[in-house]
């Protein structure tokens, strides 16, 4: 006889802080004689039974609930800025990412190191984010000073094309040139000394020095040597860029084997450039075209074209900071909250597993941001030695239950080994 499968009438999260693990009362959702939706948190839900959303949903109310109660407490309504979060991968945080989204805000979201490993599922958090956002993982939040510039990208776009100094190109490149010579002389065959070294047998060395000269000799051979004054004074903005013209035209050659130089030095070029320097093009020097609209093929070290035409999307100033608990960042700060002096912390460090000082360093550098900005920072998904966890109230209860696609992320088993963001829910 076919199996009748009976429709749901409750559901329920796995209570993992408990010893040992137990099916939730509390984060639990059920259907009530009457017909309507009972959270065991918040009590009955205006929510229609027949809406569609499933009772697994519900059963995750809590962690949604919070993660909304964490943006109103750090956007307050705001409609540009952007939001940091950290263990976006949790449920928690992933609510937070999905309502700030929704909301026109840029998240820069960090996953815990349950999760950085899934490349895909980084991926998919970083589908609900809203461009300029992104979504990096523990490790890359590590180096501090690269997330503190993937965070300033997304506040100001980057500041594309603000940087622009031909200036300080050109002095930059005449520095470097300089000391090539120094370095590489075409007086030499080789600037390694151990190129030159006879390591075979008495009988052979006779035809060391011819051989090795004829070996190193097919190489490309080194610079001449440049007078300081005549390259600054001769050397000027348009040479350097018709300098740096001539590399394209040297690639189309060899790609397409329409008279490539076979004997192409730069170092020979810019000092035939610097004896007898040469007149520029009307296209190098203004990068415009008789068409119209300019389309950048090359870099132009004369003309400001890195924003031509290209509006890059700014999040907008900092907003604030949610931080996810993990049981890796629980125990890291724990142990380092109780250390009184900058040493007793350090000591505490060290002491920790691998994975506990990733998620120190990372959550830290989500911290570091919103502090020197002096934005609030937000606890979601448990507590934290000197930070404040958010509760959620009746309004975020029903915010969160009208974005509940987070719970395709949250149904996994909790007990497994690496379980990840995922919470098991159980439904009869």
């Amino acid at each position: 006889m076919a199996y009748n499968r009976k429709p749901v009438s409750s559901a329920h999260a796995i209570d993992i802080t408990s010893n040992p693990p137990k099916v939730s009362a509390l984060d639990s959702a059920a259907i009530s004689p009457s017909g309507t939706v009972v959270h065991g948190r918040f009590g009955e839900l205006d929510i229609d039974p027949s809406s569609g959303i499933p009772l697994e949903y519900l059963a995750l109310l809590y962690p949604a609930a919070q993660g909304a109660a964490a943006l109103k407490a750090i956007a307050n309504g705001v409609k540009h800025g952007t939001v940091l979060v950290y263990g976006a991968g949790n449920v928690a945080a992933m609510a937070t990412v999905q309502l700030a989204s929704a909301d026109g805000l840029a998240v820069v979201g960090v996953v815990s190191g349950e999760q950085s490993g899934n490349d895909e599922f980084v991926d998919a958090l970083k589908y609900m984010t809203n461009d300029p956002g992104t979504i990096v993982p523990e490790e890359f939040a590590c180096l501090k000073a690269n997330f503190r510039e993937i965070v300033n990208s997304t506040i100001d776009g980057g500041a594309v094309g603000e940087s622009f100094d031909a200036d300080k190109f050109l002095a930059d490149f005449q520095k470097n040139l300089l000391k090539y010579p120094e370095y590489f002389p075409n007086t030499a065959l080789s600037p390694v000394a151990d190129d030159y070294l006879f390591a075979g047998k008495e009988k052979d060395r006779k035809y060391h020095d011819e051989n090795i000269s004829t070996y190193l000799s097919q190489f490309q051979k080194g610079s001449p040597a440049f007078d300081e004054v005549v390259v600054k004074e001769a050397f000027t903005k348009e040479q350097y860029a018709i300098f740096k013209s001539k590399f394209g035209q040297q690639m189309t050659s060899v790609i397409t084997g329409d008279g490539a130089a076979t004997d192409f030095n730069p170092a020979d070029i810019v000092k035939r450039m610097t004896e007898s320097p040469e007149f520029i093009s009307e296209y190098l020097k203004n990068q415009t075209h008789a068409d119209g609209d300019f389309v950048q093929y090359e870099f132009s070290t004369l003309k400001n074209h890195i924003d031509n035409n290209f509006d890059m999307p700014k999040g907008g100033p900092l907003l604030g900071a949610v931080v996810n608990v993990t049981s890796d960042l629980a125990i890291a700060v724990e142990a380092v909250a109780k250390g009184k002096t900058l040493r007793e912390k350090a000591e505490a460090l060290q002491f920790l597993t691998e994975s506990q000082k990733t998620a120190h360093a990372a959550a830290s550098s989500v911290v570091a941001m919103a502090r020197k900005a002096g934005k609030p920072i937000v606890v979601v998904g448990g507590k934290l030695t000197g930070f404040e966890t958010i509760e959620p109230t009746a309004a975020d209860v029903y915010r969160a239950s009208d974005y509940p696609v987070y719970a395709d992320y949250a149904v996994h088993r909790a007990q497994e080994e690496l379980s990840g963001p995922r919470q098991i829910v159980v439904t009869k």
